[in-house]
């Protein structure tokens, strides 16, 4: 998988673990010894309790032992992330993009270790499904092949993969809102002729996928509302909307999406 440009391939490995033992070897030396199961399943419970930060260090720690262990890697990863997005003003910008090139490092890594596993390709789909949304339309037209076949193989490793079956409907769905200017530049400059066989109806189908596979995770639901009102279907939007405004929260962005979607249904409140 291609690397951030500042990266050689030969550093990868090396890079991944430096960064992983410079931040945890004065919280190893003061604690207690624990094994690596014993750190991702305390990263576990936090990250479930909504602590990406405080779960990342756990996994940091359980990467301290053995930098290969996969689970530890991917869940790092998902955890970095987590801290990444909620970055969310201006003034944050460098910090979050650090934040989201130390993960697209991990995430590389977490596919070296293992090919097989859906876990890391989904997570290198994510990361740069994340970063992408942080550029501008050349930037993501450059980051959507990647994005496209890291998502398409998780799916050809786990077609219940929820969470893939967002990163590819969120992405027919960015590729239908690029700009013509964009799409030209990305057909002319980019060998970007893949992007045609996106799809407003592969969006709905993906985005529906990843609502019935997991029908709590209100980020699911927020982006198919996003999708129906680009289609200006404006009864499935508020469908979505209304229902996510009713589940509980776990993920430590909820907050943000009810928010959101509590100025769409407002927005559209007068909308048949």
């Amino acid at each position: 998988m291609p690397l951030p440009a500042q990266l050689s391939a030969c550093s990868l490995r090396m890079t991944s673990i430096v960064l992983g033992l410079a931040a945890v070897a004065t919280v190893v030396e003061s604690a207690p010894a624990q094994t690596v199961a014993q750190h991702v399943a305390t990263g576990d419970s936090l990250y479930d309790a909504m602590k990406p930060a405080e779960a990342r260090e756990q996994y940091r720690a359980a990467l301290f032992i053995d930098a290969a262990d996969y689970e530890a890697l991917w869940k790092f990863t998902r955890a970095q992330v987590d801290v990444a997005k909620q970055l969310v003003a201006e003034e944050d910008g460098d910090e979050r993009e650090r934040l989201y090139n130390d993960a697209w490092i991990y995430a590389a890594e977490v596919v070296r270790v293992d090919s097989t596993g859906p876990d890391g390709h989904f997570m290198l789909a994510q990361v740069l499904g994340r970063l992408s949304r942080t550029k501008g339309g050349e930037d993501r037209v450059r980051f959507g092949r990647q994005i496209y076949e890291s998502a398409a193989l998780t799916l050809e490793l786990d077609s219940l993969h929820d969470g893939a079956h967002h990163v590819m409907g969120a992405w027919h769905a960015e590729v239908k809102r690029l700009s013509g200017i964009t799409k030209f530049f990305a057909k002319t400059f980019l060998g970007g002729g893949f992007l045609s066989r996106a799809s407003w109806d592969s969006a709905v189908v993906h985005l529906g996928r990843a609502v019935q596979l997991k029908p709590d995770y209100i980020f699911h639901r927020l982006e198919l509302a996003e999708v129906y009102l680009d289609l200006e279907e404006y009864a499935g939007a508020r469908e979505q909307l209304q229902r996510l405004q009713e589940l509980p929260n776990t993920d430590v962005m909820d907050w943000s999406y009810k928010e959101t979607a509590a100025r769409l249904l407002e927005e559209i409140r007068e909308k048949p």
